[in-house]
Order: C-alpha cells, then structure tokens, then sequence
C-alpha cells in the first residue's frame, strides 16, 4: 500500500484525461473558455496506461475519470476498456457532464463501475444560465439511461447563491423514487478568473440546514471509509442525500486520493499547484523506477490539508486556475 508522510492510505487516483469542456459553466471557466492545451502537450493514452498499471501495482486500486469533459476525446471507450482489464484495479469510474453519454451508456455498463453525473439544475432556463449551453435535455437523457441500465449513480450539483438554490429541494427529489445519491458541493475558486468570494455563502451547515428545514426526519447515517460526502438519509426515500465540503475542506484528514492532470502534472492536493510533471518525466525516458521514486518522493511531502497546499502554492498566489485544466 502507499502512505503519505501523514499515515494516510493512498488508494484513489483521480485521472483527467482532458482540459476541453463544451460547457461553459460560470463556476468553472470563463465565458469565453480558457486556452485549451495543444494535443502535443497531453499525457497520450498510452502514457497514461502506463501511468496506471505502475499505480495499481503499488496500491492503487479505485481510479477515476474525469476531465474536462472526457468524452469529447476521441476514442475515449477504447481507452476505458483497456483501463478496466488492468489486473488489480478493482473500481473504474467516471464523472461526466451527460452532454453527449446517453448513446454510451449500455457500452459503459461493462465498462465501468459507476457513474457520477454533474447536474447543477433541473430547470432548463436555469441550467442555460449555469452552463451557457443548450444540453439540458441531453443530459436528462443520459440519466434516464443511467437509471434503465442500472449503473450505480451520483448527481453532482455545485450549490451557487443567487443561480440554483431554487433547485435543492427537486434535486433532492431525484432521491426518492429512484436509487441514486444527491450530493450537493460547495462553491469552490476553480473559475479559471482569479476572482473568487472571500466568504462562503453556501457552506454545509447551511445546505444542511436548508435540506433539514423541508426534510424534518433526515438523519446521519455512516459514511463509507474515506468519504468526501457527509451522508443523510430521508425516510422513505430509495436513495441518499450528501453534502461535500470542498470549501471548506473538513475531509483532508481522511484523504486517500491524488490528481493526475491532462498534462501530466501529479496533484496530491486539489489545492496545489502540482508537485511534479510525470509527462516530461516519462518523454525525457523514466523508466518505472524513477516514477515510482518521484511518486513516493511526492506523497513523502504532502501537505498535511487543502489550507496548508493552498499556502505551499508558488508566490503564494491564489487560486486562479479552471476546474477544466485540474480534473474535476
């Protein structure tokens, strides 16, 4: 197993495969999008292949796809099933924006072992408003897909003052009749502008209390081991209701997952700005050894929580990057 130089377990590895988006979600990037990589300066498949099977042989085994978008690269199913034949990886998984996932779903059902999906309203004007596109109904699709195949589902929604808090009680609605998690997010500074709120307005005290004030009879119940989500239950319900706090990072002391960015840049904190790029490591002819070195070097310094990152960053500067260019 890996351990970070705070006893932590290291299991997860967050892989983003892309920084391109074709949304264009306020809380994300820019309205006009962000400079999007050149095809050169991405980890190739094979690399990151490669990348993975050396992981996995040293502990890792629960990885997930994210991006960007992913499915707006190419041949991104191929890649998935090579991923999933990998000895030892015991959980694949993938989140996505549903944009253009609907006709994937029956290939992804033996693929992957679970779906989280980003859905930040259930209200077609106020999603337009959110993401700046017109998918609303594409995405419900892949959701009814998701719930006819039977893929184990998450519904990932940012929780955003003055754009949707309107949608937090039919979201949590989606958990009634049908067996997925809602799992509202706090607002985080991944906007891709450098101009983020010093205070949160929405942080979990307050969703919860808000969920409560319809819900009455919500209860806690336990959260798996390494949970980013505080978890309840409301009776009746099929499914369950999360709050993440990735503001206001409470779960950094069970923290058991590192970043792969589209470029190559290892992240062992969200909220750092990379430790080293694995990308040049591997094209100036790394063998395992010397990744396995660089990995272990990098997990030997990690910050003890998301503040402490925060503060490592280069200058000292803030938080400017997109969610798109890290993996969400």
């Amino acid at each position: 197993m890996l351990f970070d130089n705070h006893g932590r377990s290291i299991s997860y590895l967050r892989l983003a495969v892309t920084d391109r988006c074709n949304l264009r979600c306020f809380y994300c990037m820019p309205e006009e999008g962000i400079d999007y990589l050149p095809r050169r300066q991405l980890l190739t498949y094979e690399e990151m292949e490669r990348v993975v099977r050396l992981m996995v042989k040293l502990g890792i085994d629960k990885v997930r796809i994210t991006g960007g978008e992913p499915f707006v690269r190419k041949d991104m199913m191929e890649f998935l099933e090579r991923l999933a034949a990998i000895d030892g990886l015991k959980k694949l998984n993938i989140t996505t924006n549903g944009t253009v996932t609907a006709p994937l779903v029956p290939r992804l059902k033996n693929i992957i072992n679970s779906v989280n999906l980003s859905l930040d309203s259930l209200d077609e004007k106020r999603f337009f408003n959110i993401t700046r596109r017109e998918y609303f109904k594409d995405v419900m699709r892949t959701f009814e897909q998701l719930l006819h195949f039977e893929i184990p589902t998450k519904i990932n929604a940012v929780v955003m003052n003055g754009r949707n808090i309107e949608d937090i009680i039919p979201l949590v609605e989606l958990a009634r009749n049908n067996a997925v998690d809602v799992r509202f997010i706090e607002e985080m500074p991944f906007n891709g502008s450098g101009s983020n709120a010093e205070t949160l307005a929405w942080d979990y005290p307050k969703i919860l209390e808000y969920i409560r004030s319809h819900y009455p009879d919500i209860e806690k119940i336990p959260d798996p081991k390494n949970s980013t989500s505080f978890n309840y239950h409301i009776p009746g319900f099929r499914g369950n209701i999360g709050i993440i706090a990735a503001y206001s990072r409470l779960f950094c002391g069970s923290c058991n997952r590192i970043r792969l960015t589209p470029q190559g840049m290892l992240k062992t904190c969200l909220y750092d700005d990379g430790v080293f790029n694995l990308k040049n490591l591997i094209r100036e002819g790394g063998t395992d050894e010397h990744l396995t070195a660089a990995l272990l070097d990098a997990l030997g310094n990690r910050a003890k929580d998301g503040f402490e990152a925060e503060k490592r960053r280069n200058f000292g500067l803030p938080v400017s990057e997109s969610m798109a260019t890290i993996g969400g």
